[in-house]
């Protein structure tokens, strides 16, 4: 059965206002599409401050809308009136910016106001679960007291914010900085939040080397020990933006234990090498398989290739993380497995103990 604009809108009037009202006699509904079984529209607030409230109004609307015979998707976007004047601080509008724009400056590398440090975390080819070692390595060190930004820079394909259990966009005060997101402690940015979920990106390399300028010069990081950026897979214009118009203290390279990921792995590193930056280490990610039920470990993916490759060239093997089940729908749910006690929260936990050692003894002797 096709639904009917009027069956969405006496839907919406069911749908209560924390101050009274709904969002029909409100006059909140704008830009209402019905295209087969999917609905889209607007809740267009009247001020900043109430478009913040309006997350559980928003939840209430799709369930009433789903509960529809002939609805099958319901996508809402909230945004508010642009207030005159200066917004008071930490307000605002979501952002209004031009995301994708070419680079801008010289590629000389500089540093981030307030952050003290840039960790890349990179790899040569992609399926080695390199974003779930950054979601869970940026909750892991924020537990330890340090102040910790993560940058989703994978243009391509935004795995984070769902890693991360975020799906609103952040707010503006000018429409030109971003205040970033914040979840289980860590700060957050994602192109996967600024842009409609179901947007593919179409760039040409300028326009994603410009979007990664903006997601680090646009966004109000405010003071922070580290922030961990989740490179995409490979070796393009990200990671060449990335190294040369910004100051990366390390890099990080994750891997899988087969000889093809290694060899992949290994483009990841001679390619920062000659961006002239430092890769501190390596991660062997779904590194073995221990039965639940019997406790017998199988080496899915192979034995100690990344620990071999770590030895041959010198340079720290910084974690073995073996394949679970639990990681991959922690993720799915939005709650990093870091956040938990298990074997592989504890292995999480060394993981940042030892980088935050190390960059703090760094640090005394500079």
């Amino acid at each position: 059965m096709s639904v009917t604009k009027d069956t969405i809108l006496a839907q919406l009037q069911t749908v209560p206002l924390p101050d009274g009202g709904n969002l029909i006699s409100a006059d909140m509904v704008r830009a209402l599409q019905i295209e087969g079984g999917k609905v889209r529209f607007v809740l267009e607030a009247p001020d900043t401050v109430s478009a913040q409230r309006l997350g559980p109004v928003q939840q209430a609307a799709t369930a009433a809308l789903r509960a529809l015979d002939g609805v099958d998707e319901v996508q809402i976007a909230i945004t508010a009136h642009q207030s005159k004047g200066q917004p008071p601080a930490g307000q605002g509008a979501p952002p209004q910016l031009e995301i994708g724009r070419h680079p801008t400056g010289k590629p000389e590398p500089k540093t981030i106001p307030g952050v003290k440090r840039i960790l890349a975390i990179g790899s040569g080819k992609g399926g080695v679960g390199k974003s779930t070692v950054s979601s869970n390595l940026a909750v892991a060190m924020a537990r330890q007291g340090w102040k910790v930004g993560l940058l989703d820079a994978d243009i391509y394909g935004p795995s984070q914010p769902r890693m991360m259990g975020l799906d609103r966009p952040p707010m503006s005060p000018d429409g030109k900085q971003i205040i970033p997101l914040e979840s289980h402690g860590v700060k957050f940015m994602s192109i996967g939040v600024l842009l409609p979920k179901d947007e593919a990106v179409i760039w040409r390399g300028p326009m994603l080397m410009g979007a990664l300028q903006q997601l680090l010069n646009d966004v109000r990081w405010g003071s922070l020990d580290v922030l961990i950026v989740d490179m995409p897979p490979g070796t393009g214009d990200i990671q060449l933006t990335l190294c040369t118009y910004f100051d990366v203290t390390g890099a990080i390279v994750v891997s899988t234990p087969q000889d093809v990921a290694m060899l992949d792995a290994q483009k990841a590193l001679v390619a920062f090498s000659k961006l002239g930056t430092e890769v501190i280490g390596l991660i062997e990610n779904m590194s073995g398989y221990i039965c639940p039920e019997c406790g017998h470990e199988a080496h899915i993916f192979g034995q100690g290739g990344v620990r071999a490759e770590a030895a041959k060239l010198g340079m720290p093997l910084l974690a073995e993380i073996p394949i679970s089940l639990d990681v991959r729908l922690s993720g799915d749910e939005g709650r990093p497995i870091a956040l938990g006690d298990d074997a592989i929260a504890v292995i999480y936990g060394k993981l940042a103990a030892r980088l935050i050692e190390a960059a703090e003894n760094k640090a005394q002797e500079d």
